[in-house]
């Protein structure tokens, strides 16, 4: 499934903004577009391409849009705009979702998915699902639609389009409108493999340490050989294990001495 995400208009295209230049639409088209995508990445199949500039360099003609989404063979055309009555503060308000005046069964479908979605995600006045002639509806060879997200000369609705949060519930409703046009369906997920805890490293022996083991270990052969200590392998062990700490010292000291006058331990 190829999905083209058109973000309209360009950065610095004249008139596209709000009437005291707080936001420029580009703002808003390609920011939607970009969640869009990020979103659209979950679901099998699906690929996205734009067909604007991701840079504010430059507005990227109506024709090379179109061309460009007809080349790579797209299943469908969403183009995202935000919406203007007369560039002055006014009263207009609302969502509006267009198709070209043919208005194909499929492109209504879409149209239809997509803008109940907006309107429940979003809440704003409902102004329905229109038809137009716009270039991007009509030359394109897909299912092609245009959304309106709210007014820039509206000032309430001009505070939404510039909010983060608007903006993301924008996009999850147009992948909404899409997931429930199309069917489409989320990538399996890998299912993880519980890593088990780490088996915890036996503390390291200094060399300190590993000297008092090693003289221990020498004086129990000694003192064992001498008859002043009995079952040598059993003290070794308790040194190994710690638990002849107590002990070390008397066999250290013992080690180099007559064993005769010892007592045995």
């Amino acid at each position: 499934m190829k999905i083209v995400l058109d973000a309209g208009h360009g950065k610095n295209t004249p008139g596209k903004r709000c009437p005291d230049d707080s936001m420029r639409e580009w703002d808003f088209n390609h920011t939607v577009a970009q969640y869009a995508a990020h979103e659209l990445a979950d679901y099998e199949g699906v690929q996205t391409k734009f067909t604007h500039d991701t840079t504010p360099s430059r507005d990227v003609p109506l024709k090379e849009r179109t061309n460009t989404a007809n080349a790579w063979g797209a299943d469908c055309f969403v183009s995202i705009h935000a919406n203007a009555l007369t560039g002055q503060w006014g009263n207009a308000k609302g969502i509006e979702t267009f198709t070209f005046t043919t208005k194909s069964k499929d492109s209504v479908a879409l149209a239809n998915a997509v803008h109940s979605k907006l309107i429940a995600k979003t809440g704003l006045f409902n102004r329905g699902v229109k038809s137009a002639n716009y270039h991007v509806l009509r030359e394109s060879h897909m299912t092609a639609i245009l959304v309106e997200c709210g007014f820039m000369d509206n000032r309430d609705e001009a505070a939404l389009l510039k909010s983060d949060s608007y903006r993301r519930k924008c996009a999850a409703a147009i992948v909404a409108g899409l997931v429930a046009n199309y069917g489409l369906k989320t990538k399996k997920k890998k299912p993880v493999t519980p890593t088990p805890p780490p088996t915890p490293d036996k503390p390291e022996v200094s060399k300190m340490e590993k000297w008092k083991i090693d003289m221990a270990n020498t004086a129990i052969t000694s003192l064992a050989k001498k008859g002043v200590l009995s079952d040598p392998e059993g003290w070794k062990k308790k040194v190994a294990n710690g638990e002849a700490e107590k002990d070390l010292a008397w066999l250290i000291f013992y080690l180099a001495d007559s064993a005769s006058n010892l007592p045995k331990k």
